[in-house]
This record gives C-alpha cells, sequence and structure tokens, in this order.
C-alpha cells in the first residue's frame, strides 16, 4: 500500500469531519423556529347582509391584511360553514362563517389589530354580524 495515499485519505477524512462538526454545532446554535398563531372567530352573518360581508371582506378587510405581509401576516381566509360531519356539540345553527387568521406571532397579531387600517375595515365586517358577542379561538400552530 502506498503511504503517501493512506495520508492524503486521512487527512480528507479528518477535514470532512471537522467540516461535519462545525455544520452540527452551527445547527445547534440555532434557535428554533416559531410557529404561528391562528384565530378564529364563528361569525353569525345576517343572511341579508352575507352579499355584503363578502364584498367587504374580498374588496377591503382582505388587501388591507395583506398589505402587512412582512410584518408577520401569512393567510387569511372566510370560511362558510357547511355542515357538521362529526362530534359536537355543533355550533348554533345561527353560525354559518368561520372567519381565519394565521400570523406568524401573537405581538405581531397586536399590532394589526391596533392599526388604523384594521380599525377602519373591520367594522365593515363586524357591523353584518348578528350577534357581537362571537367565539374567537386563539391557537397556536403545534
Amino acid at each position: 500500500m502506498n503511504r503517501r495515499h493512506l495520508l492524503k485519505g486521512l487527512a480528507l477524512l479528518g477535514i470532512g469531519t471537522s467540516v461535519g462538526t462545525i455544520r452540527a454545532g452551527a445547527q445547534a446554535a440555532t434557535p428554533p423556529a416559531r410557529k404561528p398563531i391562528v384565530l378564529y372567530c364563528d361569525l353569525s352573518v345576517d343572511p341579508a347582509r352575507e352579499r355584503e360581508m363578502l364584498d367587504a371582506f374580498h374588496n377591503h378587510f382582505k388587501p388591507a391584511a395583506e398589505s402587512f405581509r412582512g410584518r408577520g401576516y401569512i393567510d387569511l381566509k372566510m370560511l362558510k360553514l357547511r355542515s357538521v360531519i362529526q362530534g359536537g356539540p355543533a355550533p348554533a345553527s345561527s353560525i354559518n362563517y368561520r372567519f381565519q387568521l394565521t400570523y406568524e406571532s401573537e405581538e405581531q397579531r397586536q399590532v394589526w389589530i391596533r392599526s388604523d387600517v384594521h380599525e377602519k375595515n373591520w367594522p365593515l365586517i363586524e357591523n353584518t354580524v348578528l350577534n357581537k358577542d362571537y367565539l374567537v379561538l386563539l391557537t397556536d400552530s403545534v
């Protein structure tokens, strides 16, 4: 066996091991990524004002929310309840929409809800609901 080739091979192996160790150490030092929060509001939208609410959501509220991209905003949906497939208790019979907002953190969502643009646009939706004491759930992605 050629001793020179053996030494070169061992040197390369040592370098590879050192780089791998450095990479592993750097990954361990990186803090774990925060997981987003998701907020749900179960809304009882007045059936006579449903079209008004959807217009306000799509043409005013959602574009305003999307202006917070890069400041924590991830996603926003207005979901129409179709049916309960399993389990209970079911939402009250008047609940016909679920509002779903996803943000990088609760702190960033708080900045959004205190903003002038939110305070101007949320009433366009909230004024179409029959009961303003709606259920609001704040959840953590896990």
